[in-house]
């Protein structure tokens, strides 16, 4: 089984800063892409940033600048760096990873239950 939680998520004012963390445990044999999304309420979930397994990272435009992914393979593990934070980047953040579980070339999806970001003064 391969479990994704997320963590560090909050209440924070405008302009602060927060560091969310993923982390997958369980039978894993390697992750591809790691990926954060958010979901607003009543809006649909919205891919914010993602990394690959080389590093290459992008962006949704509206967090260019502000948010940084990065991971750490050997602990299975992303990380969001959210600065500059405001208002309308409160949401449900959620954590997507691709992971193979075997030396078989089959990869699924995880994703994790969600860490609730609140930006307001």
């Amino acid at each position: 089984q391969v479990q994704v939680v997320e963590s560090g998520g909050g209440l924070v004012q405008p302009g602060e800063s927060l560091r969310l963390s993923c982390v997958a445990s369980g039978t894993i044999f390697s992750i591809s892409a790691m990926e954060w999304h958010r979901q607003a309420p009543g809006k649909q979930r919205d891919l914010v940033a993602s990394i690959t397994s080389s590093n290459s990272t992008n962006y949704d435009d509206s967090v260019k600048g502000r948010f940084t992914i990065s991971r750490d393979n050997a602990k299975n593990t992303a990380y969001l760096q959210m600065n500059s934070l405001k208002p309308e980047d409160t949401a449900v953040y959620y954590c997507r990873f691709v992971i193979r579980k075997t030396w078989v070339p089959q990869w699924n999806q995880y994703w994790g239950q969600g860490t609730q970001v609140t930006v307001s003064s």
